[in-house]
């Protein structure tokens, strides 16, 4: 791991390390990031974005993972410091979860916290 900011930022466990590369293989991309977010909505008031981009944006908090670069924007970042992002495939779940140590609380689905 190669940490490349100066706040704590997200934790990618090696799981979702490896979910996240065969993704990116699958497509046939290397030059992609995955971005984790904080937007307004949910039924309690944020809720997480996960997605591939190709851009890296002025104030953007980034940590390397062996090849595998995770971005958060400036505005998110103090929402999303020292959390963990995971990739479950069991009978019940299957998906990335988050696990935020500065979330106060979430709604039932889990999807939006607060």
């Amino acid at each position: 791991m190669t940490d490349t900011q100066t706040v704590p930022g997200v934790v990618l466990t090696d799981v979702a390390q490896q979910k996240v590369r065969s993704l990116l293989e699958s497509e046939g991309r290397d030059d992609l990031s995955l971005r984790i977010a904080v937007q307004p909505g949910g039924c309690s008031g944020l809720r997480y974005q996960l997605y591939f981009d190709d851009r890296i944006l002025d104030g953007d908090v980034t940590t390397e993972y062996d090849g595998v670069t995770v971005v958060t924007d400036k505005m998110s970042a103090p929402y999303l410091g020292g959390a963990s992002i995971d990739f479950m495939d069991t009978i019940e779940k299957q998906g990335f979860t988050i696990d935020n140590p500065n979330a106060q609380g979430s709604c039932a689905c889990g999807d939006s916290f607060h």
